[in-house]
């Protein structure tokens, strides 16, 4: 059976970027929290927006989508789920609010991860939901032909239990020790619980949901004010790679986890980056509506819908945001992305 290790943590002997990355991070998290508590209004208005979108990106990277205005809806409560993909999404939600409201008295134990799971999958109506995985699963793959193949496989559902209490007292193992950045253990942790792939739906939103518990609880927070979940749904393949390359030889205790981790802090960075920009913008309301406007998608490294525009913006009008839109576009200083409703915007020179 796999061994749990995160020994190699202690010894000094990372790769130097990411090395450099933590410390970017840690400057990052200065800042921001500096200015959470002097700005506490703003902020307000950045979890608001930082909700919608990790409900939304979270989902759709497996598949589970519905529009702007009905993800608005069910994860503010005005609305209850109108199709199966809506009772997923709202299983999400619920599960997001618990890790935001009550991170302090969850953590990384057998117990808190299956009431996750099955908080996650109750609405949708599964019954396997805080169970794991009966039968052996695979991880498939299509080749350039439409083929299909196995990537990768799993631990036994035989061994699934056994496998994720050790996964679990290794980690509290490793977070006990002073010699260990709490920061690069994450993604360790991640990995490893991906590996073993321990229920039978819903092991990539459950990453992502004890991805930010993890972060919360080790004192790292932006993803309450900046989607985590939407910077992996915007840059999925590099995700995906990162994940291909650390499992390989997982099985046998020979894989590295340097990729991984390197795509997780990498992650992180951009959300504290977009922070900074985001409350740039959202802080300057002594500058004109149309600089703000601008401002807003010449700096966000990802496309906004007006709609996101507008909650960056409670007090520019929609009529405001669509004119300006047009003007970026015409002007050439800005890209839309998709048509209608759907419709994206994005500086030109991040494109």
């Amino acid at each position: 059976m796999r061994k749990f290790d995160y020994s190699f943590l202690n010894n000094g002997l990372l790769p130097a970027n990411l090395v450099n990355l933590t410390s970017g991070i840690a400057a990052l998290k200065t800042i921001a929290g500096v200015r959470k508590e002097e700005n506490f209004r703003v902020f307000t208005e950045l979890e608001a927006i930082a909700k919608v979108q990790s409900v939304k990106s979270s989902n759709a990277i497996e598949g589970i989508v519905t529009s702007d205005e009905r993800i608005a809806a069910i994860v503010n409560q005005s609305s209850a789920p109108l199709n199966h993909d809506e009772a997923e999404i709202a299983g999400y939600r619920d599960a997001l609010n618990e890790i935001h409201l009550y991170f302090d008295r969850i953590d990384f134990r057998e117990r808190d991860i299956l009431r996750l799971h099955e908080m996650m999958l109750s609405v949708a109506g599964y019954e396997f939901g805080g169970r794991y995985k009966t039968e052996d699963n695979v991880i498939l793959e299509l080749d350039s032909s439409g083929n299909r193949r196995v990537r990768f496989r799993p631990v036994p559902a035989a061994e699934t239990t056994q496998a994720m209490q050790q996964l679990e007292l290794a980690y509290l193992e490793a977070r006990g020790s002073s010699g260990v950045n709490q920061l690069l253990l994450i993604p360790c942790v991640i990995l490893d619980f991906l590996c073993i792939h321990p229920f039978r739906d819903g092991n990539g939103r459950m990453s992502r949901l004890l991805t930010l518990l993890l972060l919360y609880r080790s004192g790292y927070d932006v993803g309450k004010y900046v989607s985590f979940e939407e910077q992996i749904n915007n840059h999925k393949t590099y995700y995906y790679e990162a994940l291909r390359q650390s499992s390989v030889g997982w099985e046998t205790n020979e894989n590295s986890y340097f990729p991984f981790m390197e795509n997780f802090l990498s992650t992180l960075y951009l959300c504290y980056k977009e922070l900074d920009k985001r409350f740039a913008v959202a802080h300057s309301g002594r500058i004109t509506k149309k600089a703000r406007i601008e401002a807003t998608v010449l700096n966000s490294l990802t496309p906004l819908s007006k709609a996101e525009i507008c909650q960056i913006l409670p007090d520019v009008s929609p009529t405001t945001v669509e004119a300006v839109l047009g003007a970026m576009v015409r002007e050439g200083s800005a890209v839309r992305i998709g048509a209608s409703r759907a419709a994206r915007y994005l500086a030109k020179d991040k494109i």
